[in-house]
């Protein structure tokens, strides 16, 4: 018996390898139609295309899924781990890892 529902926070926060994307793949394949996942992610899906082991086709192919029966919730804003730290001026300098 596998989880309920699953929560995959940070999702595509770092490049997948193969192995990596490959298992990930799996875990989505087995849910889809079956069940519900929750996935978080910082990356836009326009710069999504070769975020699965730099696979475009994968990287298609897992976003179908993905996006085929979801509801997608965009929050934009600042970071709410670094209000406070920006308060008292300690908030680290943000560097993205995924060029624009």
């Amino acid at each position: 018996m596998g989880p309920r529902l699953p929560v995959i926070d940070e999702t595509g926060c770092l490049p997948f390898g193969r192995e990596d994307a490959n298992l990930f793949f799996n875990v989505a394949a087995k849910r889809y139609g079956r069940g519900s996942m929750i996935l978080t992610a910082d990356l836009p899906f326009s710069r999504r295309a070769g975020a699965f082991a730099n696979d475009t086709a994968l990287t298609a192919a897992m976003s179908d899924r993905l996006l085929r029966h979801c509801h997608v919730v965009r929050i934009s804003g600042e970071s709410y781990r670094l209000k406070d730290k920006k308060k008292i001026g300690i908030a680290p300098v943000i560097k993205e890892i995924y060029p624009p």
